[in-house]
């Protein structure tokens, strides 16, 4: 099967509940170090969480699971796989150091599931997924699962399925609709003050700010940390410890703005996420669709705010071929000096939200920089 849906539909469930259903009717023993079935993520927090959700559906139907991730000990997985499982949810990566051990075998396997195919492409694991498939037993049944639909996808997925069935949820809508998008012109310069006014509105409750690399999400949260605001940055180069903290924070709402790179963008559901930031705009345009994804979800409406600095121009024309819509834009202004950049309102918009959200002292600032101006043009 083909499973092409936006991010946030569902897809965990409409794959997890049918597999369990066909599990939980295992007759026979488990054989040691074997898997029934395998899940394939991208991430270590999208194999987490989709662990996570499996165990919850399965809880009185005594199936056994396995998690297999890097960035921590060998060993505790080892002892999960020892007497066999009925569920392996895997990196890939890691899921090959087990298997060069010699202490996980996949010939037992009766279903495979890829999930966020897209993203497995993004992040160069094409081959490592294909020799984790040639490992298998050919009579199998597969299950692909893509945000979207690239050639790239198309081909791996010729090469993994026979004659699929294709399931497409709301094909033509590239975006969420009921994500209000908009975009504010920034200099590259200001972007973390602007943010700081960004953050001043209290309907900004829980908010990922996404950047484009690893040190420009430690140097934003480290802005931000400045300014009192509760944060933490979630990217590849922290300990798998410090994203579990990261993302349980920002899920237990003691973090308000969690920082991330690409790696948050893809499968991970934190419920009530009222924003999406994008500090900087993806090298990639189907990322912003996965960026925004991860507000609206199950049904909610959300708010997704893009900065844009000149330089970026051939990645915002790339996003809005993309969506097929130019993002509505919301007027900025600042000051010549170096002081912090303040957001002025779309007035024809009737948009309000980025003036109302600064402090009244601010204000009056802003409202007196713009009295002077206008005397000295008159």
């Amino acid at each position: 099967m083909l499973g092409i849906a936006q991010t946030g539909t569902g897809k965990t469930a409409a794959f997890g509940l049918p597999l369990l259903q066909h599990l939980s009717r295992r007759a026979d023993g488990l054989q040691p170090k074997s898997a029934r079935s395998l899940i394939l993520a991208p991430t270590r927090e999208l194999a987490i969480q989709i662990d996570s959700e499996l165990r919850k559906f399965s809880k009185f139907l005594g199936i056994r699971h396995a998690l297999v991730f890097g960035g921590v000990g060998h060993q505790p997985q080892i002892r999960a796989l020892e007497k066999g499982v009925d569920i392996l949810v895997a990196t890939p990566g890691r899921l090959l150091d087990h298997l060069q051990a010699r202490v996980v075998r996949l010939d037992q396997v009766s279903h495979l599931v890829l999930d966020e195919a897209d993203r497995m492409l993004d992040m160069g694991f094409v081959r490592d997924v294909m020799k984790i498939v040639a490992l298998l037993p050919e009579n199998r049944q597969s299950l692909l699962f893509s945000a979207t639909m690239p050639a790239e996808v198309a081909t791996l997925s010729r090469k993994i399925l026979k004659d699929p069935v294709r399931v497409e949820v709301t094909p033509e809508a590239v975006t969420v609709d009921r994500i209000d998008q908009k975009l504010y012109r920034v200099p590259t310069a200001e972007k973390r003050n602007f943010l700081l006014d960004l953050l001043a509105n209290p309907e900004m409750e829980r908010v990922i700010v996404f950047t484009r690399t690893k040190h420009g999400a430690d140097r934003v949260a480290q802005h931000l940390q400045k300014a009192r605001v509760e944060t933490l940055a979630l990217h590849g180069n922290k300990s798998q410890g410090a994203r579990q903290k990261a993302l349980e924070g920002f899920k237990d709402g003691s973090l308000r703005v969690l920082v991330a790179t690409d790696i948050a963008a893809r499968g991970i559901d934190v419920s009530g996420i009222t924003h999406v930031v994008n500090f900087d705009l993806p090298d990639e345009p189907e990322s912003y669709v996965h960026r925004i994804g991860r507000t609206a979800r199950a049904g909610r409406s959300g708010l997704a705010l893009s900065l844009f600095d000149a330089g970026e121009s051939a990645r915002l024309k790339a996003i809005e071929r993309l969506i097929r819509r130019p993002i509505p834009e919301v007027a900025t202004q600042f000051k010549a000096s170096h002081a912090a950049p303040r957001p002025v309102a779309d007035t024809q918009r009737g948009d309000k939200s980025v003036r109302d959200s600064l402090p009244n002292e601010e204000k009056s600032k802003k409202n007196r920089w713009r009295g002077q101006q206008r005397r000295r043009a008159a």
